[in-house]
């Protein structure tokens, strides 16, 4: 159960996803979203269809765009980094959403085309057709001067977009988790292959995993919440874990004891390079950057109690897709 202090549906948020046309007519808002059918993105897709916005998402392939989609959301062909294709996807819409995620570079595609350039085209484009609402999707832990590409390539997105767009909605949510995930369904499957589990070191690093329905939540309310138009928020659940801890939950969940062995950082980076010429690596140089810094909100940063949002927990969601035989 989720547990909103807002109306999901209805009347109160209905009138915020209406507008009036120059014909006197009342329509639903046109909401773009870029990335729309990726993990975050349908999330977000369908919470704005279910509020009772007009969709449409923006993807390079549309023709394969989920089929968990509504049929109401208008799939177009759209690349961030194609600055010929981004102006029709913004065309006759209100508000605008960056969920484009790259997570592993690969031949033709870099953190820095999709998360700095690719952003700050959505950013100045959106601003040169005068749509008022922009919200774009980072992460806890941005740092310009991170020992990753990807961090880096996130802050300075950031900074490209604040500058395109001063009235944009940052979000950056900690670890995702969710139906179709990639971060406890990756888990689950690592402890049903081997009867021991390998830590990033001891284990200690804290995550404070956000159900990415309640970040959809939260990208809903910052379209309708005049007080969010340049804001940063950052997003956590209600309670953050040790990474020892949140196996030791999903091991648990899916019923399955398994010993839990720390293995040393600088182990994990020499298999990270090894693996780099790998397709799709199981591990990376980023992912192990990452793992050495605690994910969680920063003290004072605005997060979802001032969007009055309650945040479900792990252990509100997690049972509802990982389980023995799940």
């Amino acid at each position: 159960p989720i547990a909103l202090t807002w109306p999901a549906h209805g009347i109160a948020m209905g009138r915020h996803a209406l507008s009036l046309r120059r014909d006197g007519v009342m329509t639903a808002k046109l909401v773009t979203v870029f990335g729309g059918t990726g993990f975050l993105g349908r999330h977000i897709a369908q919470r704005l269809v279910d509020d009772g916005f007009r969709v449409r998402v923006a993807v390079r392939h549309p023709e394969a765009a989920d089929a968990a989609l509504p049929d109401s959301v208008e799939r177009v062909r759209a690349d961030v980094c194609d600055a010929t294709s981004v102006p029709a996807a913004l065309e006759g819409a209100e508000a605008v959403v960056n969920a484009v995620g790259l997570y592993l570079e690969r031949r033709g595609e870099a953190f820095a085309a999709t998360h700095v350039d690719g952003a700050r085209r959505v950013a100045e484009q959106a601003a040169n057709a005068g749509i008022p609402a922009l919200v774009h999707i980072s992460g806890i832990g941005v740092d310009p001067a991170s020992g990753s590409r990807y961090v880096r390539a996130r802050a300075a997105g950031e900074t490209a977009v604040r500058d395109a767009f001063g009235q944009a909605t940052i979000l950056r949510p900690s670890v995702l988790f969710g139906p179709g995930d990639a971060f406890f369904n990756s888990l689950a499957q690592i402890a049903r292959m081997t009867p021991v589990f390998p830590l990033f070191g001891h284990g200690d690093t804290r995550l404070q995993p956000v159900y990415a329905g309640d970040v959809a939540a939260a990208v809903a309310k910052a379209l309708v919440l005049p007080a969010a138009g340049g804001e940063t928020y950052e997003l956590g659940g209600p309670r953050s874990y040790t990474y020892c801890n949140l196996i030791k939950l999903l091991l648990a969940q899916i019923g399955l004891k398994r010993a839990l062995l720390p293995v040393p950082f600088v182990f994990w980076e020499a298999q990270a390079g090894l693996m780099q010429i790998l397709p799709k690596p199981p591990v990376t140089h980023d992912q192990i950057v990452l793992m050495k810094r605690d994910n969680v909100p920063t003290l004072g940063v605005p997060g979802f109690a001032d969007l009055g949002i309650e945040p479900a927990s792990v252990e509100d969601i997690l049972p509802t897709y990982i389980g023995p035989g799940r």
